[in-house]
């Protein structure tokens, strides 16, 4: 069945999913820079809107959206989506988190690693023309627990391939995990403060709602190893800054990696320049192959709803 209908693309993506939507005969406008005040104004002509996170869609741009019958995010979270809004307006909501499974575990791997041995600070002073060999004593990650705070499938990719460098695994979710799954990788699981108190690395995969606002907070730090260290690639809400900048600067904890931040761009500079903390710019699902499996979802998604809607 031909479909017909006006999309209109708010942020850059790859183009593989333009090419998927052209080709089962939409009309793809693609504009990667729209302003919110064009996007008011134009968005009354779309069927579709796509966003990645750039652009938000608030619910004064949804009753503008007098046409919209999907609004399509390319990636994991709709934090930039008033999905209520959105609903109440008939309008449906996709996305795409099965794209980033694989990029995400694999850079929460990455920033384990390079905590473990001081990478970044090796790097930094061998460019200073410094030796430091003596005073960049690692640790392992073999026989180390890795805490994972959030089991869901980044969480579980990640126990995967944690489990095949041997270290052991503790999990903590409020949904029931999958007994098959708890036998694959031989985990542990446990409540929260259990986990907390029991690990030598805690990874953070938990979504942003009122319940994980701050979990990472002082009282968590206080009760994590002294030798710990912290991983976040999920929500910069469920980590309260100000403690951890407390926690790593008391030594409380050994060190952390973040990826995601409260403020975003991060403007935490105090907790940026520690010496013990690595910091990205929210890069886990930026690679190649993840923006172009998130946007040929995306674009299947797309067609798929709207022939729904035509049938």
């Amino acid at each position: 069945m031909q479909i017909t209908g006006n999309i209109l693309v708010c942020d850059p993506i790859s183009k593989i999913g333009i090419t998927i939507l052209k080709k089962a005969g939409l009309n793809v406008v693609d504009k990667p820079s729209i302003t919110n005040s064009e996007l008011l104004s134009e968005v009354k002509n779309y069927d579709v809107i796509v966003v990645r996170s750039r652009t938000r869609i608030t619910n004064e741009v949804i009753s503008n959206a007098k046409k919209a019958k999907i609004i399509a995010r390319v990636g994991v979270g709709l934090d930039n989506i008033d999905v209520n809004s959105a609903r109440q307006n008939n309008i449906e909501v996709v996305n795409s988190p099965e794209s980033a499974i694989n990029a995400v575990a694999e850079l929460v791997m990455g920033l384990m690693l390079s905590l473990a041995r001081n990478l970044p600070l090796a790097d930094r002073e061998m460019k200073k023309g410094n030796w430091m060999k003596k005073e960049l004593t690692g640790i392992e990650l073999r026989g180390k627990y890795l805490g994972i705070v959030g089991v869901g499938n980044i969480g579980r990719n990640l126990a995967r391939i944690a489990r095949s460098l041997r270290m052991n695994i503790i999990g903590y979710d409020i949904f029931p995990i999958k007994q098959d799954f708890i036998n694959e990788v031989g985990m542990i699981t446990t409540d929260f403060n259990t986990l907390v108190a029991s690990s030598d690395f805690i990874s953070c995969h938990v979504p942003s709602t009122p319940d994980t606002m701050h979990m990472f907070n002082e009282s968590t730090f206080s009760n994590m190893k002294s030798t710990a260290f912290f991983i976040n690639s999920s929500r910069g809400e469920t980590v309260d800054e100000n403690a951890l900048y407390n926690a790593l600067t008391t030594k409380k904890i050994a060190g952390a990696a973040l990826d995601v931040f409260e403020e975003e761009p991060a403007t935490n500079k105090k907790l940026l320049q520690l010496s013990n903390i690595i910091c990205t710019p929210h890069i886990g699902a930026q690679t190649q192959e993840s923006q172009e499996l998130a946007s040929n979802v995306i674009a299947e998604k797309i067609i798929q709803k709207l022939l729904e809607k035509y049938n």
